[in-house]
């Protein structure tokens, strides 16, 4: 039974993953018809929706949008690319930014739980590798069990920033980024007109 939740448990979280990082690849191909890249698509949809002091900019970090920075950055194929791949993420990483423009109240609260996870994660690694030292120095067993709960506590805020980041993502992705891709990339044709 134990194995069985756990494969449950690790389906749920890594199958996602595994399938979104299978289309994206799937349609990383260039296309001679799509009039911009990426970044041009998305300088030209924060143009679009009003959404003033964001920049787009090429990273090595992974496509995000960073609030504080307020810099949508995409990753040099995406950045660069004319692809399916390369304007779905960009359309994406704007979503976000439209979140951040309009005050969407999971994004600002992801935001803060990032920097709380941040630290909690720095104060649980302490606890961590303090715990042998404080049990030798104390002597008590509940003591090394409470310092290691503690621990295990504040690693555990990581997974509450992944389940406030789902409705951020979908969000980004279903409400925001899908809605304006339907302007740019027809259905089963795929072909983006010339309007960035």
């Amino acid at each position: 039974m134990i194995i069985l939740l756990i494969a449950f448990v690790l389906a749920i979280f890594v199958l996602p993953n595994l399938w979104a990082k299978w289309v994206l690849k799937r349609h990383a191909r260039g296309r001679d018809d799509y009039p911009g890249t990426g970044a041009e698509l998305a300088e030209h949809l924060l143009r679009r929706f009003n959404v003033e002091g964001v920049k787009v900019e090429r990273t090595e970090y992974g496509d995000h949008y960073d609030p504080e920075a307020r810099t949508v950055r995409l990753s040099a194929d995406n950045h660069d690319g004319r692809t399916l791949t390369a304007v779905t993420v960009a359309a994406h990483e704007v979503g976000h930014a439209l979140q951040h423009h309009q005050g969407y109240a999971p994004l600002l609260a992801r935001s803060r739980l990032v920097l709380l996870a941040q630290k909690a994660e720095k104060v649980g690694a302490l606890l961590m590798m303090a715990a042998p030292f404080l049990f030798v120095l104390t002597r008590l067993p509940g003591g090394l069990a409470l310092v290691i709960i503690m621990a295990v506590i504040s690693f555990g805020t990581a997974a509450v920033v992944h389940l406030v980041t789902l409705p951020v993502e979908f969000d980004a992705s279903f409400n925001r980024a899908l809605p304006i891709l339907k302007d740019y990339v027809p259905p089963k044709i795929c072909r983006v007109p010339a309007m960035y």
